[in-house]
């Protein structure tokens, strides 16, 4: 007798939009092969977790997340990051039916079909032509390369994923255009370093239109900015060449923002982190920057509490960023992470002296988001719209990336549609956040 119903699946997508990438990935072949997909483990057939194993934290979420699957499930194929090192998988729940890394899409496939093989049905087995996707319709997440070729001391993604592997520019063209054509009106370029694209295959050219285009950071961002969408870039290191992009910013080809981890500011500090990229002159990089391109918005992330980081090290840090002007900030508490050279640093930092630094960072910050968000009160910006309520629409202007910048509340005078860009009024700003009215469709 043959199986009636699509098998289903349950599915946990944990860390970075890296690896909510490799989930859309897996998502869509098992979509494409007939499974469907539940929205609880409870009565799914499997359920996969896609691990992160970045930092210690993340490992634990993780851990949590395939024993919450185990218990109310208990049929599930472990995936990611964390499954690269399975020693700690295999320990705590022994009887997962499979342990791959990231990127092993054919062996989270194989372990499916070995616990639950597809039903076929050609008539069932139809997928949209840009995949399925984990995240809004208006907005993707678009992946140039795998893995990365530095060596930062605090980090174990190169042992996790590899060295960069980039993906030939006509590839990642063609699935750029396949998402703007479903609807996409923002692609958010990722990698674990995007400047770095392309190195790996000594920049090669690929044919995108009947024409060469190179797998180089400036071509690829030209030729996105041709697809209509806004485009985002992000994880870009400060190399020289990251200078040619502010011109495609004033033309409006790309959006005027930079994602840069700079990490620190402090000489010693990035010297122990071995940062790649010369910091020296950065301050005076990215004056030239805002004075090419003054709506350039800048987000970064920092590390506070680093082995050896003195009282100096972190008072230069707030004074550079006072001068930067950054204008959104993460900031991490440094976590020793199994495997990475920094645990063998002199000198760690006492808990309590990184959560000092930590909320001093923060306060500075704070501070300096809402001077450079005032500048905004009385402009007009362009906001995409991500949530409509009953009175107030929330939505994103060029200058914040989802989930992890600021928001722009609007009040309309008719309804507003989710992926609507809009001309909004700003009326007020807070230490993240603008206010203000729609102006204009």
């Amino acid at each position: 007798m043959t199986q009636a119903t699509a098998p289903k699946i349950s599915f946990v997508s944990l860390g970075c939009p890296k690896a909510l990438v490799d989930s859309e990935r897996i998502i869509t072949r098992l979509r494409a092969e007939g499974y469907e997909l539940a929205r609880k483990h409870d009565g799914a057939d499997l359920v996969i977790v896609n691990t992160c194993g970045f930092l210690d934290s993340a490992k634990q979420e993780s851990l949590s997340a395939i024993g919450q699957a185990m218990a109310e499930n208990g049929k599930v194929i472990v995936t990611g990051c964390m499954g690269a090192e399975p020693e700690q998988i295999e320990q705590a729940y022994p009887d997962v039916l499979s342990i791959t890394g990231p990127q092993q899409y054919e062996s989270v496939l194989d372990a499916v079909h070995r616990a639950k093989p597809p039903l076929h049905d050609p008539h069932l087995d139809l997928i949209p032509p840009q995949g399925v996707k984990l995240t809004p319709r208006h907005y993707a997440y678009l992946k140039i390369s795998e893995g990365c070729n530095n060596r930062c001391t605090f980090c174990i993604i190169p042992k996790l994923r590899g060295d960069l592997v980039s993906r030939p520019a006509a590839e990642v063209l063609r699935e750029a255009e396949k998402l703007v054509a479903a609807g996409v009106k923002e692609l958010m370029v990722i990698s674990q370093d995007t400047s770095a694209y392309g190195v790996d295959l000594k920049y090669a050219a690929s044919v995108w239109k009947e024409r060469e285009v190179r797998a180089k950071f400036l071509d690829l961002a030209r030729e996105l900015g041709e697809l209509g969408a806004w485009v985002r870039l992000q994880y870009v290191y400060p190399y020289p060449h990251v200078d040619e992009v502010i011109g495609l910013m004033t033309k409006g080809k790309v959006l005027p923002y930079l994602d840069i981890p700079f990490q620190h500011a402090a000489p010693e500090v990035l010297k122990a982190m071995r940062r790649p990229a010369a910091q020296d002159r950065t301050l005076a990089r990215i004056k030239a920057w805002r004075e090419q391109c003054p709506d350039l918005t800048l987000r970064s992330t920092f590390i506070v509490g680093f082995p050896g980081e003195t009282a100096s090290d972190f008072a230069y840090l707030l004074d550079w960023l006072d001068e930067a002007e950054i204008d959104r900030v993460g900031c991490f508490k440094y976590e020793p992470v199994a495997g990475a050279t920094s645990n063998a640093l002199a000198d760690p930092v006492p808990g309590e002296v990184k959560l000092e630094r930590w909320n001093a960072l923060m306060a500075r910050q704070q501070k300096i988001s809402a001077r450079r968000l005032k500048r905004k009160v009385g402009t007009r910006q362009q906001v995409i719209i991500d949530e409509v309520g009953p009175t107030v629409a929330k939505g994103r202007s060029k200058a914040d990336a989802p989930e992890i910048d600021g928001a722009v509340y609007l009040s309309s005078r008719r309804p507003l549609k989710v992926g609507e860009i809009v001309t909004a009024k700003i009326e007020r700003a807070d230490a993240y956040d603008l206010h203000g009215s729609v102006a204009g469709f």
